[in-house]
């Protein structure tokens, strides 16, 4: 009869710290990152609490984003570490200042001993997890560059837009991030629309000696901009790449992931399988046409079309930019019926390339929600559409938005997919 295994007996709790309650309170924030309140087994959803010396470090890790921050401790910590359920914690966090003001709460003192969490006023048992069943987090990267903060949230919110949200193609919900010497480029892609914007970075060391890949989700990126936010500190960014040879399929493979350092938090993401298609080819290097076109003018004529499509019930029907014979541009909702009789709206525009004798009688549809996403991750007040050549009246491929009037160079770039009229 074979015998049953024997299960390990559980740890005891052994962290201790003294801290303050607003710190602690900020670090479980960023730690819920790491937190998926389903996982299994449940020792996943809790947060690895470990003190030693003058600090106190939460951990948590959904084996999809680990995240670690480290607090300072009021008075020098013992080592040692606890697993608590992280909900509980928190929500007792919280309660155990109900009735206090803002100012009062957020500069009370607290402290843990194993599994007691106590206050001047109130000593509470927060549930525990066995530490035999927590995968502990994935290693952080460490930072290979700095960028500015802001000019990163900048970018990101740029591409978060173009991101695909259809499970069955996971490469598509994905942003992918290159770092190469002095740029950061990230670039996303949903199959109608591809969004590429570049940030400037700073080498810690000595500069890469090759590009450095990684595919996060964009749910988590989009997720940690909120945090972003309030950052206005460096951030430190580090890429590990699969390195086994592509023959080699028997050698351990490193988990590939990327890592974000704000300040004393650090976030490590998995890396998605795959990778977007090779898009430099993919953005036209020449045009036929460029156009400036005042965006905030733009946008209101979108939003009008979009609302009149809505108000007809004409859910998947485009809107589309049509110039006359004499090169005036408006812009205009599809309507299936008494087209001949609408009207759009006028759009102010500026020729930049070409003639644009080729664009007369021509036309040039959207979906509009895309088209309205794209103007909105602009800055400027113009914005430059780029139109290749025009096939039976109609723009033959994908218009390509851009800043300035250049069609490459830029730190930001839309293409958009062109819908075909019947």
């Amino acid at each position: 009869m074979k015998k049953e295994e024997k299960k390990p007996t559980p740890v005891k709790p052994t962290a201790h710290f003294d801290g303050i309650h607003a710190e602690l309170i900020d670090a479980l924030n960023v730690a819920e990152f790491g937190i998926e309140p389903k996982a299994q087994p449940p020792a996943q959803r809790g947060v690895l609490v470990e003190t030693a010396r003058n600090r106190i470090v939460f951990s948590a890790y959904d084996f999809d984003t680990a995240v670690s921050v480290t607090v300072p401790a009021v008075t020098p910590a013992e080592t040692g570490y606890s697993l608590l359920d992280f909900t509980e914690l928190k929500r007792t966090l919280t309660a155990m200042v109900a009735g206090e003001t803002k100012a009062v709460a957020a500069r009370t003192r607290v402290s843990l001993a194993g599994d007691l969490l106590a206050t001047e006023h109130l000593t509470v048992p927060i549930t525990t997890h066995d530490v035999h069943e927590y995968t502990r987090p994935l290693e952080a990267v460490p930072a290979m560059a700095t960028m500015d903060a802001q000019v990163f949230l900048g970018q990101l919110n740029r591409v978060l837009p173009a991101a695909g949200r259809d499970d069955t193609l996971p490469v598509l919900t994905g942003i992918q991030i290159t770092l190469d010497r002095d740029t950061l480029t990230m670039a996303t892609t949903d199959r109608y629309r591809f969004a590429v914007a570049e940030v400037p970075v700073t080498a810690t060391a000595q500069p890469l000696e090759k590009p450095l890949n990684g595919l996060i989700p964009a749910a988590t990126l989009s997720a940690l901009a909120k945090r972003l936010k309030s950052h206005n500190g460096p951030v430190g960014i580090g890429i590990l790449e699969d390195t086994r040879a592509a023959e080699d399929v028997t050698a351990d493979r490193p988990i590939p992931r990327a890592t974000l350092s704000l300040g004393a938090a650090t976030i490590t993401m998995r890396s998605l399988d795959g990778s977007l298609p090779k898009y430099v080819n993919l953005f036209p290097k020449t045009s036929e046409t460029a156009v400036r076109l005042d965006r905030a003018t733009t946008v209101r004529a979108t939003k009008k079309c979009q609302a009149i499509l809505t108000a007809k019930g004409l859910k998947n029907a485009p809107v589309v930019f049509s110039w006359d014979a004499d090169g005036s541009l408006t812009l205009a909702p599809v309507l299936a019926e008494d087209a001949a009789r609408a009207k759009g709206m006028p759009i102010p525009m500026t020729v930049t390339r070409g003639t644009g004798e080729n664009l007369h009688g021509g036309l040039a549809a959207f979906n509009p929600s895309f088209l309205l996403d794209a103007l909105n991750t602009f800055t400027s007040d113009t914005i430059t559409l780029h139109l290749g050549e025009m096939k039976d009246g109609q723009l033959s491929k994908p218009g390509l938005f851009t800043e300035g009037p250049e069609m490459t160079g830029q730190d930001y770039r839309h293409l958009l997919m062109h819908v075909r009229l019947a």
